[in-house]
């Protein structure tokens, strides 16, 4: 039968990218609700409308036409999904919020960072010199301080300062 209708059918002239795109209002705790789930979003959309997309194996979220990073979908209901990376800009004003935090619990950190961490635990300020380091992320890119803090770490050195001045010394010519 396909092949006796086949001369009838329209032609499709783009591929389809099969997804179910609304607008939601972001929570002031940076959460979205798509596909009976709450998702992490970038804090800089608290509070906003954000644009989502969702795939059969991933949801996309757009605020003030950027599109920030894929998440992966999960099939199970009523689960909340963080992307600690989302809450960095909050991080930074509440550096407490590392030991605490539900997005925080079980993050999985490149092997030099979570060495950094456990080494700055010693410290009284180790929460507040780590997110430091973190921040300079936002910076520099996750690669580079990765790698600053493997150079750190080969000199016996855990200081969240430290590691900000090799990122520094790095950038300049």
């Amino acid at each position: 039968m396909f092949q006796e209708e086949r001369v009838s059918l329209m032609s499709c002239a783009a591929p389809s990218d099969g997804f179910v795109e609304k607008a939601v209002r972001a929570s002031t705790t940076c959460l979205i609700m798509a596909d009976h789930n709450r998702y992490s979003v970038d804090a800089r959309a608290a509070g906003r409308m954000v644009l989502v997309r969702s795939y059969a194996e991933r949801i996309v979220f757009s605020s003030t036409m950027r599109w920030w990073p894929t998440i992966l979908a999960s099939f199970r209901r009523d689960q909340i999904i963080y992307d600690p990376w989302h809450y960095l800009p909050v991080l930074m004003k509440k550096p407490g919020a590392l030991r605490n935090g539900a997005p925080f619990k079980d993050w999985d950190l490149p092997p030099a960072l979570t060495q950094v961490r456990i080494k700055l635990k010693q410290h009284a300020d180790g929460d507040r010199q780590f997110v430091k380091v973190l921040g300079a992320v936002l910076d520099h890119g996750l690669a580079a301080v990765e790698a600053a803090c493997a150079e750190v770490l080969e000199a016996g050195i855990a200081s969240g300062d430290v590691i900000r001045t090799v990122l520094a010394r790095r950038q300049q010519p």
